[in-house]
């Protein structure tokens, strides 16, 4: 391995397009109002059910569009995964084979390499610019921590921070008003907070295990390493943190004092099945 490494483009990219952005344009968080949140991932979204959220994140996949703004006090956010991709989604066939850094054998899906050059722009122009001509103006973007999978050396997870910044950067100078709500990325808030609009996270008291098919209760010290980065994003960066956790849907007590648990913590609370197929009305209670 060389030990000097040249800064690839995109790394030297990211600082020009911070500073073209307005800064009207940069504080996302600032304009966030929402007491509540939805994630549905099942094929048959129902608009008049989901609408009843402030906020309500789906999978474009299916074909649903959504609402003009205005019809329904809703906003609506695309599900967008960032450092993996499913070999079922449209775009797939036309991502180089130079670019897949590797596999994730629990989700089935493919680690993208977050230093490829061209990923920033075919993120914006390939996924998000489709979703965008659609009607959805946010977006959930999810596996921000997936580069962990294949990094070799701390050199690796920094150039791939790197890109994951330039990614999230290239999308809201495409798009300035797009709404961003990051899955974790807690270490990229430094360089990317003034275009982010929330912070979510799984699994604070509940969680979900897709490689044994099961619900478990989330450890002690896991639990307190995620409130330690709440507090961070709280206190450093004013964001509005979302919680989600998982509980079977037929258990309405577990989903309805998970809820409670996550509201006492001052946070924004989901909890739904494992692979979010179903909407828990328990939050609007």
């Amino acid at each position: 391995m060389p030990s000097v490494r040249k800064i690839p483009l995109y790394a030297r990219m990211v600082m020009g397009l911070f500073l073209s952005l307005p800064i009207g344009e940069m504080q996302a968080g600032a304009e966030f109002a929402a007491d509540s949140i939805v994630f549905y991932y099942g094929d048959r979204p129902a608009v008049d059910r989901l609408s009843r959220f402030d906020l309500a994140v789906v999978e474009p996949d299916t074909g649903f569009s959504p609402p003009k703004e205005g019809e329904t006090r809703t906003r609506w956010f695309a599900y967008v995964s960032v450092g993996e991709v499913s070999r079922s989604r449209e775009y797939y066939k036309a991502i180089p084979a130079s670019w897949i850094a590797g596999y994730n054998k629990e989700w089935r899906s493919d680690v993208i390499d977050q230093t490829a050059e061209g990923w920033p722009e075919f993120m914006t122009e390939r996924i998000i610019a489709p979703l965008w001509k659609r009607g959805y103006t946010g977006f959930f973007l999810d596996t921000l921590d997936s580069y962990q999978l294949v990094a070799r050396d701390a050199l690796d997870r920094r150039d791939s921070q790197a890109g994951l910044i330039a990614v999230i950067r290239a999308i809201r100078q495409r798009f300035p008003t797009a709404r961003l709500i990051l899955n974790r990325g807690f270490e990229l808030l430094p360089a990317t907070h003034e275009h982010v609009y929330a912070v979510a996270f799984e699994s604070l008291f509940k969680g979900w295990s897709e490689a044994r098919g099961q619900y478990v209760d989330v450890p002690e010290d896991d639990r307190k390493w995620l409130l330690d980065r709440v507090d961070e994003v709280k206190r450093q960066y004013g964001l509005p943190v979302i919680a989600i956790d998982y509980c079977p849907s037929a258990q309405y007590q577990c989903l309805k004092e998970t809820v409670e648990r996550i509201r006492a913590l001052d946070m924004i609370p989901y909890v739904g099945d494992g692979r979010l197929q179903q909407v828990n009305d328990a939050l609007l209670d």
